[in-house]
């Protein structure tokens, strides 16, 4: 089983375009979203749910108001001001300050705090006019991304073995923190998408710093490559230097745009984009054949 993963090193450089473009033209595959913290794959695959969990991540502090007498030792004792005082002398934990660290529950004199476990998201696995999709949203300001990451990428394998498909195609985070690096476990292949600036090739590098430190092959797409020519000439002599593997390139055109409002896809679209997705795809897939066989 083939695992690709599309990472960027920075938002706005157009992964989730190129991921919904490829899954569009790939065959028996599992689609993935793994950028839980702000996914939008789904805008344009428009999945329908066939199974969605709650995710349950850490704890969070209750006050029981009915037990609290108002001592304030659990104010005193947050360092994170997520006690707060309520209009009748009594106190409440403010959830979205709550780190789950339970110094107010241990020391509660009336033991009136309970520590439930705490939902921050959910994780569904959903059907899509190109085949099924796994993805995921952790709640505003919630954490362990990396392990709703992983949480996601078992799912999409469970899936594929049970559908007897050969292909998980992956939406990664941009940047290189933790979902990134949840992301990266197990993968075939890393397609790095950048685009012709200085922001973009700077983080360009880092992720591919980061793929070279797990020792995953990578192959790298310049969007928008006809915006600055001299810096995609610097990004690919980078590619030759650091031996990573340069798919193609896609010039800036407003069918990327207008195929984004009409919730389409690049190959559904159509237009002169439509052969170069396929070219990109069909080195995209050369290179995690020849990296599976290498293995």
């Amino acid at each position: 089983m083939r695992e690709i993963i599309i990472l960027s090193g920075k938002g706005g450089a157009g992964k989730t375009s190129f991921t919904a473009a490829f899954a569009a033209l790939a065959q028996k595959k599992v689609v993935c979203d793994l950028d839980v913290d702000a996914p939008d794959l789904h805008i344009l695959l428009d999945p329908s749910d066939e199974a969605r969990e709650p995710f349950v991540s850490g704890n969070l502090a209750v006050i029981d108001q009915n037990v609290c007498d108002g001592c304030g030792i659990c104010k005193e004792t947050c360092r994170f001001d997520a006690v707060v005082a309520g209009p009748d002398g009594k106190y409440r934990i403010e959830e979205s300050r709550c780190e789950g660290c339970k110094a107010c529950v241990v020391l509660c004199p009336r033991q009136a705090i309970a520590f439930p476990p705490r939902t921050c998201g959910f994780s569904a696995i959903a059907s899509t006019r190109f085949g099924p999709l796994v993805h995921a949203r952790l709640d505003p300001g919630a954490e362990n991304s990396g392990r709703l990451v992983m949480l996601l990428k078992q799912n999409a394998r469970e899936l594929a073995e049970r559908e007897g498909l050969d292909l998980i195609l992956c939406d990664g985070a941009p940047g290189i923190a933790c979902p990134v690096i949840s992301a990266l476990s197990g993968a075939s292949l890393a397609v790095l998408v950048t685009e012709p600036t200085p922001s973009g090739s700077h983080d360009l590098k880092r992720v591919a710093d980061l793929c070279a430190h797990f020792k995953l092959p990578a192959g790298v797409i310049i969007n928008k490559a006809d915006l600055n020519p001299d810096e995609a000439a610097h990004i690919e002599d980078y590619c030759v230097q650091s031996g990573l593997t340069l798919l193609g390139h896609l010039p800036h055109h407003p069918d990327v745009t207008r195929a984004m409002v009409a919730r389409k896809t690049l190959p559904e679209y159509g237009g002169p984009l439509a052969d170069d997705i396929r070219r990109l795809w069909d080195a995209t897939i050369a290179l995690a054949n020849t990296s599976a066989k290498g293995k």
